[in-house]
């Protein structure tokens, strides 16, 4: 009807199409009930809905709590605040240095005598060999004392902190070193035992029988612990990290490196996020952190050093220990041994463990990074600083690479001066270029490795390589890493397998898994006689057996042989190498480049040879005492 029911819209009634057809009467069905799924689905979505809002709740509240907690360690204490001053600011993409200072105030001292500072460490992470280096400090080593408004003065490293704070001993390192430190960081020991406790304790090797139980103003620090690998609660390993009263602060040095290096595995392969609020709330109470450039730490810095830690490649913590270390309450060195150890300290040899494997088995070592001279390099002035591109390519011939110039006289320059880091790209056609492009960006502290582009082949002459200097470059290349690899010698060993025949028979029937007998042993060593042989639940479900026979060499060195069938433990996932020799397959696990455990793998359990805190087996001992691991019924 109307004006539009007909084409010709007059508005003339018309009737409508079908009109004269059937007519359906019908009623209109009601509409259907809730079902049950559906009143599952929207029970569904309110409850993601529910879970997302209190997602993003605990993530804001994280976030929040987090940035406090970051802020909580900053540094508080007149003491710190005025040590952070003398901080150098650490640069982006460099490495940067922390000086970690652990002291600690004890009750029978007297409330008014000062702190002492029990560990002195230099922790260096550096994000272009994605490597972490520790250069830890006798606290009885004579040094020169460098205090505020004080004439320097020779006296133990660890009074520096007794006399003038973490000032005088962040001062004194400097000086001792040379180096630039960027961060400080102190703990009071009082966390020590709490952090260990709310990460659920850490593994650690204990290489013999520690025990002491008179404790006291006249008497040593009490201890009781027993040899093999375990875990270890605050208490005890804070009692560990500390002992020293049979043997020198040499031992404890590396004892406390061991802790380091098992604290931040553990930290790596089992943290659990429900800790984390615990293990927070227990270190903003008792430790600050400064940083150079006068502001304080801020989270994305924490997070940045969390991240890179956790992500290290496997055997890229690098522990260095100063050498040549005399006396014993009080030590001393030569000023060559500093320079030696900061030199090894700043560049750690990344491939210490492959070579020194390659020279305890006599064999070549075999290389895909081409030597410098087999490394032809055209460098590119990228930063309009006149002379640059110049200074480098001289710095590079002294290192023996073969420096080439663009071709048809074109100047030395790159495309544009905006490069801010220096630029090492490589020419993928030619073999090793990759590797060999690594190998000098590291000479340049912060560059970049990138394939040959179009716009700079050009300016290459057929080079490997060509560097374009950026405004990071300041005239000096980084020190090539010191060369450790040790020479081979004889392995120092002798039969040996009367030592702990008859131990092993004795207790035979205590384990489900075949035992093997050293059958060769280091010369100068034998079982040793205050706790030889240890059988005990290695884990802490007991569903693995463990022995632990302990050999002393000399007057108070200790190695050890483990043997279980627990696959699984920590120590064993950073491991350095994996090597068949005669047949059968070991791992290898280095201290830089000497070898500090190997490892014995067979269907039924592994058997590892651990040498002495101070790594004093040499490698090739290490080796041939592994080897002669024989099944106890093979030996007579």
């Amino acid at each position: 009807m109307g004006r539009a029911a007909a084409p010709s819209g007059n508005g003339k009634p018309v009737l409508p199409p079908g009109a004269l057809s059937p007519i359906s009467v019908y009623r209109q069905p009601e509409a259907p009930g809730r079902s049950t799924l559906g009143l599952l689905g929207r029970v569904a979505l309110w409850l993601g809905v529910a879970v997302v809002v209190l997602a993003v709740g605990i993530a804001g509240g994280a976030y929040l709590y987090f940035h406090e907690s970051v802020a909580a360690v900053a540094a508080s204490t007149p003491e710190v605040k005025r040590a952070a001053k003398k901080l150098s600011v650490p640069l982006p993409g460099q490495p940067a240095i922390a000086l970690v200072i652990g002291y600690d105030h004890r009750a029978e001292d007297g409330a008014d005598a000062p702190s002492r500072s029990d560990t002195l460490m230099l922790v260096r992470a550096d994000p272009g060999t994605d490597s972490i280096s520790l250069l830890s400090f006798p606290r009885d080593m004579n040094v020169a004392i460098h205090c505020p408004g004080r004439t320097p003065f020779t006296d133990k490293i660890a009074h520096a902190y007794s006399y003038c704070g973490p000032e005088g001993s962040l001062e004194t390192v400097r000086q001792l070193t040379g180096l630039p430190i960027n961060y400080l960081v102190t703990v009071n020991f009082r966390s020590f035992r709490q952090i260990v406790d709310r990460l659920g304790g850490v593994w650690l090797d204990i290489d013999r029988r520690y025990f002491n139980d008179r404790g006291g103003p006249n008497g040593y620090a009490k201890i009781d612990l027993q040899p093999g690998y375990q875990k270890l609660d605050g208490r005890k390993a804070l009692d560990y990290v500390r002992f020293r009263h049979t043997d020198s602060d040499l031992y404890r040095v590396a004892r406390q490196q061991q802790f380091v290096k098992a604290f931040k595995g553990q930290v790596q392969a089992s943290f659990a996020p429900t800790s984390l609020p615990k293990v927070v709330n227990t270190i903003t109470k008792n430790v600050e952190v400064a940083q150079g450039g006068g502001a304080d730490v801020d989270g994305r810095t924490v997070l940045s050093y969390a991240l890179f830690a956790y992500g290290l490649p496997k055997g890229r913590v690098f522990q260095t220990r100063i050498e040549g270390l005399e006396g014993f309450a009080e030590l001393t060195t030569s000023s060559e041994n500093i320079v030696r150890a900061v030199d090894t300290f700043t560049h750690p040899d990344l491939e210490s463990s492959r070579k020194a494997t390659a020279s305890a088995l006599g064999e070549k070592l075999k290389t895909a990074v081409p030597t410098p001279r087999q490394t032809t390099i055209t460098v590119l002035n990228g930063n309009g600083v006149a002379g640059s591109a110049s200074t480098a390519g001289y710095l590079l011939g002294q290192r023996g690479y073969q420096v080439v110039t663009p071709p048809n006289g074109l100047p030395a320059n790159a495309p544009t001066f905006d490069y801010f880091r220096t630029e090492v790209y490589y020419d993928p056609s030619q073999r090793g270029s990759r590797l060999a492009a690594e190998k000098v960006a590291n000479l340049f502290g912060s560059a970049e490795v990138k394939p040959l582009p179009a716009a700079i082949s050009q300016l290459a002459n057929g080079a490997m390589l060509t560097a374009v200097v950026g405004s990071t470059f300041h005239g000096t290349l980084a020190p090539s890493p010191i060369d450790q690899t040790p020479r081979r010698e004889k392995p120092n060993v002798t039969s040996g397998a009367s030592a702990a025949l008859e131990l092993l028979r004795e207790r035979r029937s205590k384990v489900d898994f075949p035992l093997f007998v050293p059958t060769v042993i280091e010369r100068s060593s034998w079982i040793d006689r205050e706790r030889p042989v240890r059988v005990y639940w290695i884990d802490e479900d007991r569903e693995h057996k463990a022995l632990r026979l302990v050999y002393r060499m000399g007057s108070n060195e200790y190695w050890g042989v483990q043997m279980t069938t627990w696959e699984d433990a920590p120590v064993l996932a950073d491991k350095s190498l994996t090597r068949r020799i005669g047949g059968r397959v070991y791992d290898l696990y280095f201290n830089g480049p000497k070898l500090h455990m190997i490892v014995l793998k067979t269907p039924r359990a592994q058997y590892w040879v651990v040498n002495t805190l101070l790594d004093r087996l040499s490698n090739e001992t290490m080796i041939a005492i592994a080897k002669g691991l024989k099944p106890l019924g093979e030996v007579k």
